[in-house]
């Protein structure tokens, strides 16, 4: 009985201990998303600031294709639901809901890279690249900027389907999928933020 109740006593100070680590961590999550808020508010500040510096070159009127561009914003649009809808899963224990769900998530993100990818090649071959403008030099630094950190959530995404599909829906895990959900919610925040500044105030 004595060693019984020492064995759970135990695994209770274990689970305590593993509950506080997990709150550090999305704590300490938090924090790092507080300091890219920073990173990405001094881009849209330059941006602003060299918006109008064309150099003779194409303004946003002219380059930016509104219709693509939407295309592109549903697409993460969507995935951060689709995303939303594996948290849900994990909640309820479901793993191979949460994988289904995290394989749509992560197509549906490999689709906005890949059209930003694509608007980008146009543009460079049009001669409208980094280098023409200071007004591209800041368009292309903000909107690559965040498609790096699009391309890292594919990769954290894709590591943790593999940590899940290995070990199973485990305390470490659950942690690890909520610290990328806020991750991927915030950039579709930032660029909600750059559809609207950028490209629609841009085209006007």
């Amino acid at each position: 009985m004595a060693t019984e109740t020492l064995h759970n006593a135990s695994v209770h100070h274990a689970e305590h201990e593993h509950h506080d680590a997990g709150s550090n961590a999305v704590f300490g999550f938090w924090i790092y998303l507080m300091s890219d808020c920073v990173l990405f508010a001094t881009l849209f500040a330059t941006y602003a600031v060299l918006s109008g510096n064309i150099a003779g070159g194409p303004s946003g009127k002219e380059i930016f294709e509104l219709p693509y561009v939407l295309v592109e914003t549903f697409c993460l649009l969507i995935s951060s639901f689709t995303y939303g809808m594996a948290m849900l899963a994990m909640n309820k224990g479901n793993q191979s809901s949460v994988l289904k769900w995290l394989a749509v998530t992560f197509l549906f993100g490999l689709a906005f890279i890949g059209m930003e990818v694509n608007e980008f090649a146009h543009l460079i071959h049009e001669g409208f690249g980094p280098d023409r403008s200071a007004f591209l030099s800041a368009f292309f630094t903000l909107i690559g900027t965040h498609g790096l950190h699009v391309t890292a959530g594919l990769i954290w995404m894709a590591v943790l389907m593999v940590q899940v599909v290995k070990y199973g829906l485990t305390a470490k895990n659950g942690t690890r999928l909520m610290c990328l959900s806020l991750f991927w919610h915030f950039l579709d925040i930032v660029w909600i933020c750059v559809f609207t500044v950028v490209y629609l105030m841009g085209a006007m």
